[in-house]
């Protein structure tokens, strides 16, 4: 009887010992519950950037005021009729901008 004890305690801890060291055990799992995390907040990070990729493709094919506001900010262009100004500041005011000039 004192063998079958001594075998129970044994087998016990045996099995202790997989669940907290072994493959599979509490650590791994929470290591693997944490990427699951990780994964989860990039795709919703990513389903964002899709949606909002989906809508300016969908409001590039409706109309031409999403293409004329890429052609003014990325590009430069402008109307026919528009007249195009251009500031330049002299090299002394853009060096100083606090200077007061005189």
């Amino acid at each position: 009887m004192k063998w079958f004890i001594s075998l129970l305690t044994v087998l016990f801890l045996l099995l202790q010992y997989k669940l907290w060291v072994g493959e599979g055990g509490v650590p791994e799992i929470l290591y693997l519950e944490k990427q699951v995390e990780n994964q989860r907040q990039l795709k919703k990070e990513l389903e964002e950037r899709n949606a909002s990729l989906s809508a300016e493709v969908e409001d590039l094919k409706q109309g031409y005021g999403a293409i004329e506001e890429r052609a003014r900010s990325e590009l430069g262009m402008i109307h026919k009729d528009e007249q195009f100004y251009q500031i330049i500041q002299s090299s002394s005011s853009a060096a100083n901008p606090n200077s007061k000039s005189q």
